[in-house]
């Protein structure tokens, strides 16, 4: 059949769309209907098992999608151990001996793999956990977004750049999130997090002994306790959790520890300081609703910073090693 030059434009036009949804493809929460109906609920299976047989290891989760996020988007960067090509972000200080979770996101990528080798990410089961984390715990849930594919590269001078560290000032903050795209309003949300989960000494010893007019007196002295003055290596792996009242419940107890000055952390603490974020915090306090609401929101949104799709990146076969 001979085509008129108009029908060979809109035919060309068209198979230009159709490659660009290829290469270019997007996000969609139905992006493993057809091709691995099972894996929400074989993931969902193995987070519930490492929550129930560890609560803090829902924080761990979260926090985990958290990290790979923020360095050179959600790409499952953070999962790649050391080799001749990689020097892991592991290695980074914001990771260095407290980002944790990784043997459980093997674990439930094994266990995809049984049922549809190749297909889903490690980048997806990251995105997925954290939201099974949460609700294991408590939180909210979320409709999560897929069709994330691997890197094979990481970056620890990346991670050590652009992760936030507990001693950042409200403005370097505001303009971290800011530069991924996310409000303080987000911000604040996704710090809501931290009403689950537990801290390092040596991320909170300063804060408790300087005796600083932003720390409940009381508080301070109780985690003194548990934070010994002396720098050891010892003392500083000190585990403590970051909400006292509630700390394996996701609530807004967070928000209102902040209120009464007693954020175990100096960057959360700075979130209500005679600040503008100081409204989202009162808020939060008093509506849990609202906070739950925002949270899953910021996750969604933080899920879709520059994500690999389409023809980019792989689907590695093991989390840790690339392909």
């Amino acid at each position: 059949m001979i085509m008129s030059n108009s029908s060979a434009t809109t035919a060309a036009f068209f198979m230009l769309m159709l490659l660009g949804t290829t290469c270019n493809g997007q996000l969609s929460s139905t992006f493993y209907d057809t091709t691995c109906p099972n894996a929400l609920n074989t993931i969902r299976m193995v987070i519930r098992n490492a929550v129930s047989s560890e609560r803090r290891m829902a924080a761990s989760l979260i926090r985990l999608h958290f990290h790979d996020c923020f360095v050179n988007g959600c790409d499952a960067s953070i999962l790649l151990e050391d080799s001749a090509s990689i020097t892991s972000e592991r290695n980074a200080l914001q990771n260095r001996g407290s980002a944790r979770g990784y043997e459980v996101i093997e674990r439930a990528k094994a266990e995809v793999e049984k049922v549809c080798p190749g297909v889903v990410s490690c980048a997806d089961i990251l995105a997925v956990t954290a939201r099974d984390a949460s609700f294991s715990v408590g939180g909210p849930s979320w409709t999560v977004k897929l069709g994330r594919r691997d890197s094979t590269t990481a970056s620890m001078s990346q991670a050590e750049s652009d992760l936030p560290r507990f001693t950042d000032t409200f403005e370097t903050l505001i303009s971290n999130f800011g530069s991924k795209g996310l409000s303080a309003r987000d911000m604040v949300a996704l710090s809501g997090s931290h009403t689950i989960g537990q801290a390092q000494c040596v991320t909170f010893r300063d804060r408790i002994y300087d005796n600083t007019s932003d720390i409940d007196a009381g508080f301070a002295s109780t985690r003194r306790r548990g934070c010994p003055l002396e720098n050891t290596i010892d003392n500083n792996r000190r585990l403590a959790p970051l909400d006292l009242v509630t700390p394996n419940s996701f609530d807004n107890n967070y928000f209102k520890n902040l209120i009464q000055k007693k954020g175990l952390l100096q960057s959360d603490q700075i979130l209500f300081s005679g600040r503008s974020t100081d409204s989202i915090v009162s808020e939060y306090s008093n509506n849990p609703t609202t906070f739950k609401s925002d949270f899953a929101s910021a996750m969604i949104k933080m899920g879709d910073i520059e994500p690999l799709t389409g023809s980019a990146g792989v689907i590695r076969r093991i989390c840790s090693v690339v392909n």
